[in-house]
């Protein structure tokens, strides 16, 4: 549980920085290079939202109880609507609020076809955290987090990724291992299909390229899906595990769906750079959690 909730906080540090530099381009691109830190307070996010969320469910039970979290996101989402949440989420945690069967809900978005989306993947590294001792327990509980609102396998395989880079970096203090090793590990779970496609492609892009070079290539969320997401996040993370701080001014530089990729560097980056990495500025500034409804 330590392990989770340092991811927590990198997460939650993450998605509120991220979202602090939304706005016109012309604006946000001087003061990303500029590295002008924003005012507080940092507010955070659906992305904190749902991994509070996941975070309560594994305190609670110590595993992903489907049903158990499919009422703490509704709960979450009735008791603050305004946090961010995407179109389609409103949709499926308002029917879920309602007693809809959260399975038939996730089963019939998107023509039936389920949701693709990033949110599968931005609310899992503390759970990747939590069971970081088994790589298994790791993929089949980070899709069965994900199955409650994602039941398209790419909205899945970006929650397995995720949850195993956070899980592979717990062991980066000791192993200092490189970032293609990472990849490697990534890349051995997630399944078949574009999520892993992108990361493919993101194992090879160069780690000296500018990360608007990356996000040019890779995408950097700005369809909102798991695809365009993930592969950026990972390389973002692979590219400065031993620091919090240069690993979000890096991928908040990609712009795209900045407070989700920065809130997935951040839950990684935590755990491979230590708690101690994160900036007491940065902390101080985020909005305090609810960690509990």
């Amino acid at each position: 549980m330590a392990r989770a909730l340092v991811s927590l906080e990198g997460l939650s540090i993450g998605d509120a920085f991220g979202e602090r530099f939304f706005g016109p381009h012309e604006v946000m691109q001087p003061l990303v290079e500029q590295r002008d830190l924003p005012r507080a307070p940092w507010k955070y996010t659906d992305d904190t939202e749902m991994a509070l969320a996941v975070v309560q469910v594994l305190e609670d039970h110590g595993r992903v109880d489907q049903d158990v979290l499919a009422r703490l996101f509704a709960t979450r989402y009735r008791r603050d609507r305004n946090r961010g949440y995407g179109g389609t989420a409103h949709d499926i945690l308002q029917k879920i609020g309602l007693g809809v069967p959260w399975r038939e809900v996730a089963s019939e978005v998107f023509d039936g076809q389920g949701s693709m989306g990033n949110g599968g993947a931005m609310r899992v590294a503390p759970l990747g955290a939590y069971f970081a001792g088994d790589l298994s327990q790791v993929v089949s509980e980070a899709r069965a987090s994900a199955e409650v609102t994602h039941m398209h396998p790419e909205g899945q395989a970006g929650a397995i990724a995720i949850a195993v880079a956070a899980a592979w970096a717990c062991q980066w203090p000791e192993s200092r291992a490189s970032a293609r090793e990472l990849f490697e590990a990534v890349l051995d779970a997630t399944p078949t299909g574009a999520t892993r496609q992108g990361l493919e492609k993101a194992r090879a892009w160069s780690p000296d390229a500018s990360p608007s070079s990356a996000a040019r290539e890779l995408g950097s969320g700005q369809k909102v899906i798991s695809e365009d997401t993930v592969p950026f996040a990972v390389w973002c993370a692979a590219r400065h595990l031993d620091s919090f701080e240069e690993a979000l001014w890096t991928t908040v530089a990609g712009f795209g769906d900045r407070d989700t990729t920065c809130a997935i560097v951040g839950g990684i980056v935590a755990l491979s750079a230590g708690n101690s990495s994160i900036p007491a500025t940065w902390r101080a500034a985020r909005e305090p959690l609810r960690r509990r409804v």
